[in-house]
């Protein structure tokens, strides 16, 4: 048999937010969380930024978002930006439709057989029935940690765990 095939899902808003400021290099993150085994591809969810807000960050974003679909294997889902102002009048901006479209890529991928390991890259409880699903379709899920925002219940779920911290000099 030859390599196991994997297939990483990163949830592009938590690892932007856990990495607080410190930049990596993706084609190193890729290999890390490999090790050794066969890339299938590795999706990255994200929304662009509002180019109202900031033109500045708007363009370094994607030329951010560009240099990402240049790696091998790579493809950058974008999904909404959506506006809001809480009840104090604060606004600020999520991201829309993140989850479900991970969520929907790892259970079609797995029903395709498009991969041996999956490899989450969040900390979100929200995944927990699709990796179960996933398990059931007798594919293995690896978890991509921060510690600041894991879920106990994700880690439980998947067959193994990466702890992000303890690797993120290794990706600058």
């Amino acid at each position: 048999m030859g390599k196991e095939r994997v297939s990483i899902f990163i949830d592009g808003s938590n690892l932007y937010h856990n990495l607080d400021g410190v930049k990596i290099d993706f084609q190193k993150l890729i290999k890390e969380l490999l090790k050794g085994r066969k890339l299938i591809n590795c999706h990255y969810y994200i929304a662009s930024l509002d180019i109202s807000t900031n033109n500045q960050k708007y363009w370094k974003h994607q030329k951010f978002l560009g240099e990402l679909r240049k790696i091998l294997g790579f493809r950058v889902i974008l999904c909404k930006l959506r506006k809001y102002t809480n009840r104090q009048g604060k606004s600020g901006f999520e991201i829309k439709g993140d989850d479900v479209h991970l969520a929907v890529d790892l259970v079609s991928g797995a029903y395709e057989n498009l991969y041996d390991i999956a490899i989450i890259v969040s900390g979100d409880e929200d995944f927990v029935p699709a990796i179960k699903k996933v398990r059931n379709l007798g594919k293995k899920v690896i978890n991509a940690y921060f510690q600041g925002s894991s879920s106990a219940s994700l880690k439980k779920t998947c067959d193994n765990f990466i702890h992000m911290d303890k690797i993120t000099d290794k990706l600058r």
